[in-house]
């Protein structure tokens, strides 16, 4: 199989963390009471919409996940809609957050926005050897991507053109890798980086002993 960057990027945001299905939501009555419902109502829109986008999750997994239609989601992100407290409780259950940071009020400069280990989205290209981490957020698919990427041995990526101008810089963690951009080639170890045209057919393919890269895509 020869994964397209192409590709994946039109479905890549789409992906659940298997680890995160399970987590517990916590319902805090008392946080609730304490607010007016115009408060809290005028909050969740963007909220809710934040906390999607973090998880890397479109409309339609969102309304699969939770059982609440697409269009009810997404007329409740416009703030079109008012949900009920069960519309809510799936929702939050389906956005793996906590329903009481869902409605805390923003804290500004200080706020650190946290992705764990587990849920990084990942993609594994079982028959090409690699496996591929998404470590930039969604807002920035098409602009300014980051990838951690695992290669076995001799395992590759291939992709097709990018947009005109785009651009890519890897630089290699571990390891040996082959890098190739239109019909030149070069070689790249450890500590080494790569910068170069992403706007032709393009590949990195790993040597015998597998590699680890940091991948950077830049559009024009």
């Amino acid at each position: 199989m020869i994964l397209s960057l192409e590709t994946f990027r039109k479905y890549r945001w789409q992906m659940v963390p298997a680890a995160g299905l399970t987590t517990a939501v916590r319902l805090p009555i008392t946080s609730v009471m304490t607010e007016t419902s115009d408060d809290i109502l005028s909050r969740l829109p963007a909220r809710l919409k934040e906390a999607r986008r973090a998880q890397g999750l479109s409309l339609e997994a969102v309304a699969n996940l939770s059982g609440v239609s697409r269009s009810m989601v997404s007329q409740i992100e416009r703030g079109e809609s008012s949900p009920t407290i069960a519309t809510l409780w799936n929702l939050t259950r389906a956005l793996q957050v906590d329903f009481a940071g869902l409605l805390d009020a923003p804290t500004g400069a200080d706020r650190i926005e946290v992705l764990r280990d587990v849920e990084t989205p990942v993609i594994d290209v079982r028959g090409e050897g690699c496996r591929i981490r998404i470590l930039s957020p969604p807002e920035d698919a098409g602009g300014h991507e980051v990838y951690d990427i695992r290669f076995a041995a001799n395992g590759a990526l291939r992709s097709d053109p990018h947009t005109r101008g785009a651009r890519e810089q890897l630089t290699v963690v571990e390891g040996r890798v082959e890098v190739t951009s239109g019909t030149r080639s070069e070689t790249f170890e450890t500590g080494d980086t790569a910068r170069y045209a992403a706007d032709v057919t393009h590949a990195i393919v790993a040597g015998v002993d597998g590699a680890r890269v940091f991948l950077i895509v830049k559009a024009a």
